[in-house]
């Protein structure tokens, strides 16, 4: 099967400031290298050098996150598939014929952030978010429903949801 020369829509991640370091044991992202073995002391020297402390996002973070991305969506009538704020990282499946991956992340990182620092003056001054984050293409329907599925329950298997 040839793909689509539209997706039919993006899986996008972004992580929380200071949760996923360059050399993090999990595998890390090089800008312009892609996917990098773990590193730990690059991870270690990371940390340390953190400006500032690392906030995992509570229960109210999360509803905001997940109400900002949802009426963000609305509002550029894109077609929002799942969405699910984590303590340490965001998922959400979006739909656009007229945006890119990269800037619907963009968007939706910035209006996440404006309103958790609406919600909350730590966010203030600070960073929310690491740097980019990740998104990929999803060009069928099939692979849609596994990318969904996994956004709404697969994430839930060893944590706590945002309802």
């Amino acid at each position: 099967m040839i793909p689509n020369d539209e997706p039919v829509a993006f899986f996008i991640t972004w992580t929380v400031y200071g949760t996923w370091l360059q050399g993090d044991v999990r595998g890390w992202r090089k800008y312009g290298s892609g996917h990098q073995n773990p590193q730990p002391l690059l991870a270690q020297w990371r940390r340390e050098r953190l400006i500032h402390p690392v906030v995992l996002l509570g229960r109210n973070h999360r509803a905001k996150i997940a109400n900002e991305i949802t009426e963000h969506s609305r509002r550029r009538e894109w077609k929002l598939w799942a969405v699910n704020p984590r303590t340490n990282h965001v998922h959400v499946v979006v739909s656009s014929v007229n945006a890119t991956g990269a800037k619907i992340r963009d968007q939706l990182k910035a209006n996440c952030t404006r309103g958790l620092r609406e919600l909350d003056a730590q966010f203030v001054g600070r960073p929310v978010w690491s740097r980019g984050g990740d998104w990929q293409c999803v060009n069928s329907e099939e692979d849609l429903d596994v990318v969904v599925k996994y956004v709404n329950d697969a994430q839930d298997w060893g944590g706590e949801s945002v309802g």
